[in-house]
């Protein structure tokens, strides 16, 4: 049944000139019918990097559908379930952002690229995890607004010494925080010769007691590492996933096994199929909001 669910998505693909990418967040078997896998700054580099498809299928949840949209004005960019959506990207309102830019005049802002269209098109620069300290130390102010996730806003703030203004204070990844310091305490006890990575979007205290701070990308090249034998992985649990799957001669360990994002498993093979054959659910993001966030966005790629 698989197997001719993979061979019907192989079929629509190049019948539509289509391309699928796929967070690393996705499920296995999303992951391998992938044309690329990759973090949130590797899919908005690789939407760039399409001129020769229609259809750009995105597995992952809504607001890096949106991105490729703002990347790709002249593409049909699917999303397979229009209910895959990211908490965090909710938590910082267009109104809210302007209403801080407003309080604090000339202090530039960076979104986090865990936001929505709108929010992004208030932005200066967007940064993902990967890159959020450069970002921050490319700005010509010690000062910068920054939305919506806290930790990450601080972790920058650590790298460069500059001063984050946060909206809103409480901004999260329900995944992320779900990791405590006595998570990396037992983690240490059973598996001694271990080395532990975590994710920026973690609390401080748990990044403190961590071997690494990395984001799924940097997790992916830190596995290559000959020196790494063991890793216990401090994110969503599908990265650890892709890590086997690339590395079969190394053990890769969850720190937890509860960590997953809900809205991440919602699409399935099936719904992919579905996606390609009717071609929903087209992400269509507003002209005048995508032409403000693609100068963020770009900016951000640019400095890559």
């Amino acid at each position: 049944m698989t197997e001719s669910i993979i061979d019907e998505i192989n079929n629509l693909k190049k019948e539509k000139n289509a391309i699928i990418l796929a967070h690393n967040y996705q499920p296995k078997e999303i992951q391998e019918i992938a044309d690329f896998v990759g973090d949130s700054l590797e899919l908005c580099i690789k939407a760039t990097q399409v001129d020769d498809v229609d259809i750009i299928v995105f597995c992952g949840v809504n607001f890096m559908a949106e991105t490729a949209a703002i990347l790709n004005p002249n593409k049909k960019v699917l999303l397979p379930d229009n209910r895959a959506n990211c908490q965090m990207a909710d938590m910082v309102s267009l109104d809210e952002l302007i209403e801080t830019k407003k309080q604090n005049p000339g202090v530039p802002v960076v979104l986090y690229v865990n936001s929505r269209a709108e929010t992004k098109s208030e932005a200066d620069i967007v940064c993902t995890s990967a890159n959020s300290g450069k970002v921050v130390d490319s700005l010509d102010c010690d000062k910068y607004i920054f939305a919506p996730d806290y930790n990450l806003g601080t972790y920058a703030s650590k790298l460069t010494g500059k001063t984050p203004i946060i909206v809103p204070e409480d901004g999260h990844c329900y995944v992320h925080t779900m990791f405590k310091a006595e998570d990396i305490e037992k983690a240490r006890e059973e598996y001694p010769d271990a080395k532990i990575v975590v994710h920026p979007e973690c609390n401080s205290d748990v990044k403190e007691l961590a071997d690494y701070v990395e984001s799924t990308g940097g997790m992916v090249k830190l596995a290559k590492d000959p020196s790494v034998k063991t890793l216990i992985v401090g994110t969503e649990i599908d990265l650890a996933t892709r890590l086997k799957r690339e590395n079969p001669d190394k053990e890769f360990i969850p720190l937890r096994k509860d960590a997953f994002c809900l809205t991440m498993k919602i699409i399935t093979l099936e719904k992919v199929k579905a996606a390609l054959e009717e071609e929903k659910y087209r992400v269509v993001v507003d002209t005048e909001i995508a032409d403000k966030a693609r100068v963020g966005i770009e900016r951000m790629i640019n400095l890559s």
